[in-house]
């Protein structure tokens, strides 16, 4: 009898994507601060789309990508809308006036945010362990936040919320998206449309861009072409293959990495109670994805359906 080599989950490809996605989005922070101060919001927000945009087109073609139905034009104008367009300025104003430490510790809340709106619009199961995993995830965030000494919320902070609202409205409309296209097919048409949805920046941007410093430069080139184009492309791959409480807790995992991010590009060196508080937040995603071992489940093209939407094992 031949044993099949089954590979662990940390090697699966569902989770190598998320873990690439959590690297890339919290090096995202670090090179915003870079960015801005040369760029300024404007030029910063709408390059870094189109960068992306163009990459992601420029690769389309051979990559076989899709038209998209012309049913599901309004939900990919959301898409753009909530998860390009206005988290992206909304994100780059607050890190204006908020350390990226802390917009990466506030943006953590995001999850939350899709959990809720997955639970209310797609009826994903809202768990016990969904719902503890998540309290202690948050409470992990605010340690670090303490540690890095935030004093109660500034506008600035109100502003990098609000950006982790929008951003978990993406997560959500996402979802029924990646059922039906692959995960670089919603990639392509969101960025697009964010890109669209940002025109109106042009002009600052072309007032700004001409005087911006090379350090500037890089960074949205870095940004565009990374966190942006790759790291939207492998989340949807993720997202399309796990739970949407599972994948998205992953993101709870930002914050820490972005603080050794930091400490590689920036030399900010994070204190011991932000370590901690980024161990509890690894133990909140750890209580997210547990589920516990089902009996096997039938044959039936029914019972598959169920185990693709509650299991996060290969």
């Amino acid at each position: 009898m031949q044993t099949r080599f089954v590979s662990p989950y940390f090697l699966s490809p569902r989770f190598l994507a998320l873990a690439g996605t959590v690297v890339l989005w919290a090096s995202a922070f670090p090179a915003i601060r870079v960015a801005v101060d040369g760029l300024g919001l404007a030029a910063l927000s709408l390059l870094r789309l189109a960068i992306a945009a163009v990459a992601l087109v420029a690769v389309a073609p051979f990559a076989r990508v899709r038209m998209p139905r012309r049913r599901d034009l309004p939900q990919i104008a959301l898409c753009g809308l909530t998860g390009m367009t206005a988290y992206q300025v909304l994100l780059n104003w607050g890190e204006i006036h908020v350390e990226a430490g802390t917009a990466s510790l506030l943006i953590a809340v995001a999850p939350v945010f899709s959990i809720l709106l997955g639970s209310a619009f797609l009826t994903e199961p809202l768990t016990r362990n969904v719902v503890a995993g998540s309290v202690i995830a948050l409470a992990g965030t605010a340690v670090v936040t303490l540690a890095g000494g935030v004093s109660g919320f500034t506008a600035a902070s109100l502003v990098v919320l609000a950006a982790a609202v929008v951003q978990g409205v993406y997560h959500t409309a996402s979802k029924p998206l990646l059922r039906r296209y692959t995960g670089l097919e919603v990639a392509t048409y969101a960025m697009a449309a964010g890109t669209v949805f940002a025109l109106p920046l042009a002009p600052a941007t072309f007032r700004t861009v001409g005087d911006a410093p090379a350090g500037a430069l890089l960074a949205v080139a870095f940004l565009g072409l990374l966190p942006s184009a790759l790291g939207f492309v492998i989340w949807g791959y993720a997202v399309a293959r796990l739970p949407l409480a599972a994948s998205t807790a992953a993101l709870y995992l930002v914050p820490p990495v972005a603080l050794l991010v930091a400490f590689v590009w920036l030399g900010e060196v994070p204190h011991a109670v932000e370590l901690l508080g980024g161990a509890v937040v690894v133990a909140g995603v750890v209580l997210i994805n547990h589920r516990r071992r089902r009996p096997p489940a039938g044959t039936g093209a029914h019972a598959h359906r169920d185990a693709d939407l509650t299991s996060v094992h290969p």
